[in-house]
């Protein structure tokens, strides 16, 4: 049996999700009149938990009961805009596929709600495909702290030093690493220079395959 788990984040891994994030917030804060920058929203919306992204833009704590009726508005118009444009990052169903075939184990690990997570699986059809899919709802402790990777490994059966993650921004990269396991840094939303240390970088998943692959986890 193959020893080794490749985990993905989804938004910025799986699809190229956060112009559509950005569009959605754009509306929930114009209807509030909530000042941002196209800078601000790279800075503190990429990678980040709602809770971390509302209470930094409306310049206060948003938790419990606000929280979840305030992040069910954003994500909720946030599916309506991305509903018709799913699609992955090029090759990543190639790579998933070659991946099953090698008998690796596989998983979803997202800062997302579940709701999100289900809109881009049921539009791709890889839910089958992945032995693990945590969302935001399965942690109380979000992206860096490791605990959605260290629960991922858990229901992988695999030792999270024997896990590689993929992951695009500084947050998850840190709590991948935070967790013991392999990164490789998909440059969709940052550059190399603004990530921590991964043991290697794509762009889109053209430019990894089985080999090299093999060649990071066994490093």
């Amino acid at each position: 049996m193959n020893p080794y788990a490749i985990i993905f984040d989804m938004d910025g891994v799986i699809c190229h999700t956060n112009p559509y994030h950005s569009d959605a917030f754009k509306t929930f804060f114009d209807k509030r009149q909530i000042p941002y920058t196209e800078q601000e929203l790279r800075d503190h919306m990429f990678g980040k938990h709602n809770s971390y992204i509302l209470s930094y833009f409306m310049k206060r704590e948003i938790a419990g009961e606000e929280l979840l009726m305030l992040e069910q508005e954003k994500e909720s118009l946030f599916r309506e805009i991305y509903a018709d444009h799913v699609e992955t990052i090029p090759s990543f169903m190639t790579l998933l596929e070659e991946l099953k075939k090698a008998s690796f184990k596989t998983g979803v690990a997202t800062s997302a709600p579940y709701a999100n997570l289900e809109l881009i699986m049921g539009k791709l059809g890889f839910e089958s495909l992945m032995e693990s899919t945590l969302s935001s709802e399965n942690v109380s402790k979000h992206k860096p702290d490791p605990e959605v990777y260290l629960k991922s490994a858990e229901n992988l059966a695999v030792d999270p030093s024997n896990c590689l993650v993929f992951e695009d921004s500084y947050s998850g990269v840190t709590a991948a690493r935070n967790a013991g396991m392999k990164v490789v840094g998909v440059l969709s939303s940052h550059t190399k220079e603004e990530l921590p240390p991964c043991q290697f970088y794509i762009h889109d998943y053209h430019d990894i395959d089985m080999e090299k692959l093999r060649d990071i986890l066994l490093s």
